[in-house]
């Protein structure tokens, strides 16, 4: 659900609250004051009302895929990015790769045998 840009006011900074579910995505521009954090942004981007799930205690923050923290001011056309827990550990899911690879692969130990 993204809203439409809004055009720039004096003075103020265009930055843009993201949040993605395995079903939607909030994508929400706001105009901020110079000096907003990026915990001010969240709150007032209503991202909060429409996912109660979110925990910013616990959820990461970042700007442009680098974390940050929730005081961190924001500049103009920051993204703000709200990560939810992974599903899987990607070392785990890389170890489980290479293993399944490694099963397939077949010994090579001599002549394949005749038909």
């Amino acid at each position: 659900m993204a809203d439409a840009p809004l055009p720039a006011a004096d003075g103020m900074l265009q930055v843009v609250v993201c949040y993605a579910t395995d079903r939607d995505e909030f994508l929400r521009p706001l105009q901020v004051a110079p000096g907003t954090t990026i915990g001010a942004a969240i709150e007032m981007s209503g991202v909060l009302e429409a996912y109660p799930d979110i925990n910013l205690s616990t959820q990461p923050v970042g700007v442009f895929a680098k974390k940050k923290t929730l005081d961190t001011v924001l500049r103009e056309h920051d993204r703000i990015e709200i990560y939810r827990p992974l599903v899987a550990d990607p070392k785990d899911s890389r170890r489980r790769r290479a293993a399944k690879k490694d099963a397939a692969v077949p010994a090579s130990g001599g002549a394949a045998p005749a038909a």
